[in-house]
């Protein structure tokens, strides 16, 4: 992408011999007081260094390697939605993006693709993404529970040969399953059946919730597995219990209501994972993890990041969805500016 594109919007009204000087400063008149910054309004996470370097270009973000690939930004487009009308439309948008910036992608829940290929297309991404950036599949953990039973677990294989993923996303939902009119029951423990598919399973495994993040027995647990990634999808974003109870009826809303609010934070859980990392040392056999769930903007992500004592990126799911189903040119402004604001955070804040 070129340097100039990323400034679309935000300085084209500037040229060399600035003819708006004179109505830049009438503005800067009428704005002054409008301007000022409260002090219940200063985001006290940074300090700000201005003097130690120059504009910074999107080519001075490094490079990041996450799940044997390259990318060009620390920022993952988490997994959002499958087997739906609109699933093509927003995982085509999504797919160019990471595709341009060099960003990984998770898909939605991929359970109809599992036996047959009628919605194959609306998840075959990798021909948009190319073999450069991370990939991976999406299924729920009743799902794997129930093909560990039936001795299908070849069927996830073919699955992600097909879609030439890089490996499997498990989301972990009890909370949601229960909830959902029509959701699954889980009859074993989430951990059991991790186990027992990483027994008969050589691909890469990243295990995440579902927007109520998790608690410091289960991320122990998940920390000594030999998983590839840890996806925090923590409290404070999409919450997937609420949004079942939206869809259940007023008697389910008014018992289970409480259920949705419970849960841990993208910093609670950064804090978690720093405690257990001292504890475990050796035995922490994840390596990487996707802090995710409220990150609402870049800042958010830089201040994270730079908090978790481990090889992270961070991730963003709503942001995404929101303007990936508005349409391409509006996710591609959306993420340039996101991109843009993450190389002047990496040149001018420091994280306290």
């Amino acid at each position: 992408m070129k340097e100039k594109d990323i400034h679309k919007g935000l300085r084209s009204h500037i040229s060399e011999d600035d003819p708006t000087a004179s109505a830049r400063k009438e503005d800067h008149i009428k704005l002054a007081f409008k301007s000022q910054i409260e002090n219940g309004q200063i985001d006290r996470r940074f300090n700000y260094e201005p003097i130690l370097a120059a504009h910074p270009s999107i080519s001075d973000i490094k490079k990041k390697s996450f799940a044997g690939k390259q990318m060009k930004a620390p920022l993952w487009i988490s997994s959002m939605t499958g087997g739906t009308e609109l699933a093509k439309k927003i995982n085509t948008n999504l797919a160019m993006i990471c595709k341009e910036f060099g960003l990984g992608m998770g898909l939605g829940s991929c359970r109809k693709l599992l036996e047959e290929d009628t919605y194959f297309q609306d998840f075959n991404m990798r021909p948009i993404l190319g073999d450069d950036v991370p990939f991976f599949a999406n299924l729920g953990i009743a799902q794997i529970e129930k093909l560990i039973k039936e001795n299908k677990v070849d069927l996830i294989k073919k699955m992600l040969d097909k879609l030439r993923a890089d490996g499997l996303i498990i989301h972990v939902n009890p909370f949601q399953e229960w909830l959902q009119p029509e959701g699954d029951i889980i009859n074993e423990s989430p951990l059991t059946s991790i186990n027992k598919l990483i027994e008969q399973f050589d691909r890469k495994i990243i295990v995440k919730e579902v927007g109520q993040g998790m608690g410091p027995e289960s991320l122990k647990a998940l920390m000594q597995l030999p998983i590839e990634c840890i996806e925090f999808a923590a409290l404070g974003g999409t919450n997937f219990s609420k949004l079942e109870l939206f869809r259940s009826d007023i008697e389910a809303r008014e018992i289970f209501s409480g259920l949705a609010k419970v849960g841990h934070t993208a910093e609670e859980m950064v804090f978690l994972v720093n405690t257990l990392l001292d504890e475990l040392q050796d035995k922490a056999r994840c390596k990487q993890y996707i802090i995710s769930g409220g990150i609402k903007n870049f800042l958010d992500g830089y201040y994270l990041i730079n908090k978790l004592n481990a090889d992270c990126i961070f991730g963003q799911a709503s942001s995404f969805l929101k303007y990936a189903i508005e349409g391409y040119e509006q996710v591609h402004d959306y993420t340039a500016a996101q991109i843009k604001g993450l190389a002047l955070a990496n040149a001018y804040l420091k994280v306290k």
